[in-house]
């Protein structure tokens, strides 16, 4: 599969720096012509990942959050995004709805929202090393038919 850009941002895991984080990721595929659902869509899965990064993966301390972004031929985006946190032990479980290990405020629907907008989710994680969540997405665009 050829890539035709890609971007790669490292970022402290705070909070603050989510919506940056979503935004560079949506600028990179308004290259593509996306609709604005599609860019809602992107927008969203990121936002779900990156807050798993900076609530779950480091546990009381601040870490990096690694992302690459790519656009790839046939309207393809490839995005990953990665951490060096504490892993997640079981990767089927903590993809059900509604499971969580971060307390009650916490609602356990991050995989399930970023499964919901992306066209196909990949979670890959190892105990002590970190998580990589890749997110694919095909940017159909607007139709021929829209202003």
């Amino acid at each position: 599969m050829k890539v035709l850009n890609e971007v790669k941002i490292t970022a402290d895991a705070k909070s603050v720096n989510e919506s940056y984080l979503r935004v560079a990721v949506a600028s990179l595929a308004a290259q593509l012509d996306p609709t604005v659902e599609e860019l809602s869509d992107i927008k969203t899965a990121v936002s779900e990942a990156v807050t798993n990064c900076i609530v779950h993966a480091y546990k009381m301390r601040t870490g990096k959050i690694y992302i690459t972004a790519r656009l790839c031929e046939n309207q393809l985006m490839i995005i990953k995004i990665r951490d060096t946190g504490v892993g997640i032990p079981d990767i089927q479980k903590a993809r059900e709805p509604l499971f969580t290990t971060g307390g009650d405020d916490r609602s356990g629907l991050g995989f399930s929202v970023m499964e919901c907008f992306s066209d196909k989710l990949k979670v890959t994680s190892k105990e002590g090393k970190g998580t990589t969540v890749t997110i694919y997405k095909r940017i159909r665009g607007k139709s021929v038919n829209e202003p």
